[in-house]
């Protein structure tokens, strides 16, 4: 991705087994606003189509993974080591 020097992609994920995983991108520290509070559970996002994924309290699905939701609304990614 050419453009993850200056912003986030549109869509990433923490789980090594999804497509949207990216370990470069994720090497650089992410910031997520959702709904205007900064979040710092979201294990996948996607900003064109405004949701976020979170873990659901210490719900574990059978693989031991965290049981995620999804929540809609407004999301916004940014790069926390860019100075502002």
């Amino acid at each position: 991705m050419t453009e993850s020097s200056e912003s986030p992609p549109d869509h990433l994920s923490t789980d090594p087994d999804s497509p949207f995983y990216n370990e470069d991108v994720l090497s650089r520290e992410i910031g997520i606003r959702f709904k205007g509070v900064e979040k710092t559970n979201v294990e996948e996002y996607c900003i064109s189509e405004r949701w976020v994924r979170v873990p659901a309290g210490k719900a574990m699905d059978r693989y031991g993974n965290p049981l995620l939701i999804k929540l809609t609304g407004d999301v916004e990614a940014w790069f926390k080591d860019k100075t502002d």
